[in-house]
C-alpha cells in the first residue's frame, strides 16, 4: 500500500494540468477506497511541477483586464480563474502531504474533498475556455499564487490561516459580483460554473476555519487572536473590504476575525 505522503508528492510533481487534475482525482479515490496508509513520510517539493505555459508574470506585470463584457475580456477573466483553480489543486494536496500526519483522518477526508473539487473546477473552466476558442495556457498568469504556500511551509496553523481563511475567503467576497458580470452580458454558462465554484468554496473556507480552530485548541491558543497574529506576520497584503459577511459567516469566519485588522 502506498502512503498518503507518497501519493500527494506524485500529484505535486505532475506538470501537465490535465494529468495533475486526473492525479488529484485518483488520489481522492485511492484514499476513499482505503488504498493509502495515513502516513506523510516523504518530503513535499518546495515548488510543484507546472507546465511551460502559461507564462507566469509578477503581479505588477500582468496585463490589465478590460472592463465590460467583450468575449476577449471574459476569456481573460476565465483564464485567470482557471489558473487560480489549477494552483489550488497543489495547495490542497500540499496541505495534505505536508501536514496531514499531524491531524486525524477526518482532516484528510475534508482536504481530499477540497483537492477533488479544485480539480473539477479547473476542468470546468478550461472546458469553458475551449468553448470560447481558447484554453488554459493561452494567456499569461499570476506568478505569486504559490507564495502563500512557500511562506507557510513550517506550520500547519499558518497555512490554514492564510490559504483557506484569507485567500479562499477573498473568493467569497468577489465571486458574486463576477457572476453578475457574466449574467449581465448573457453568458449564463460561465455564470453557472462560477455559482458552482462559489458554493464549493464556502465549504473549503469552512474546512479551513474548523481545522484552524481544532489545532488552536490542541495547542492551547486563542483562536481569533492567533489568526490575527498569523495574518499580520505571514500574509503579504492587506485585508480589504468589501467583505461578503454572510458567506464568510456561513463558513464560520465571523467578523470578529477580520473586522479589526481590515484596512
Amino acid at each position: 500500500m502506498t502512503s498518503l505522503g507518497e501519493a500527494a508528492r506524485a500529484v505535486l510533481l505532475t506538470p501537465d494540468p490535465h494529468d495533475k487534475r486526473r492525479a488529484a482525482r485518483s488520489l481522492a479515490r485511492a484514499w476513499r477506497q482505503g488504498r493509502l496508509d495515513h502516513r506523510c513520510d516523504v518530503a513535499m517539493p518546495y515548488q510543484p511541477a507546472w507546465p511551460a505555459t502559461p507564462e507566469l508574470l509578477p503581479p505588477n506585470q500582468m496585463p490589465r483586464r478590460r472592463k465590460g463584457g467583450s468575449e476577449r475580456g471574459r476569456i481573460a477573466l476565465l483564464h485567470a480563474l482557471a489558473h487560480i483553480e489549477f494552483v489550488a489543486i497543489d495547495l490542497a494536496v500540499d496541505l495534505i502531504g505536508r501536514f496531514g500526519g499531524e491531524f486525524p483522518r477526518q482532516f484528510v477526508d475534508d482536504w481530499i474533498g477540497v483537492a477533488a473539487d479544485e480539480a473539477m473546477h479547473f476542468a470546468l473552466l478550461d472546458r469553458r475556455l475551449r468553448g470560447l476558442g481558447s484554453h488554459y495556457g493561452a494567456l499569461p498568469a499570476h506568478a505569486g499564487l504559490w507564495e502563500a504556500a512557500q511562506l507557510t511551509v513550517d506550520d500547519a496553523l499558518a497555512r490554514l490561516a492564510i490559504v483557506p481563511m484569507v485567500l479562499e475567503a477573498r473568493g467569497l467576497d468577489v465571486t458574486p459580483a463576477t457572476i453578475d458580470r457574466f449574467q449581465g452580458v448573457g453568458d449564463e454558462v460561465s455564470a453557472r460554473i462560477l455559482a458552482r465554484i462559489y458554493s464549493d468554496e464556502i465549504r473549503h473556507v469552512s474546512a479551513g476555519t474548523v481545522w484552524f480552530g481544532w489545532l488552536c485548541d490542541e495547542r492551547g491558543f486563542n483562536v481569533v487572536e492567533t489568526w490575527q497574529s498569523l495574518v499580520k506576520s505571514r500574509f503579504r497584503g492587506a485585508l480589504k473590504p468589501p467583505f461578503n459577511d454572510s458567506a464568510r459567516r456561513d463558513a464560520g469566519l465571523t467578523q470578529e476575525f477580520y473586522a479589526v485588522i481590515a484596512s
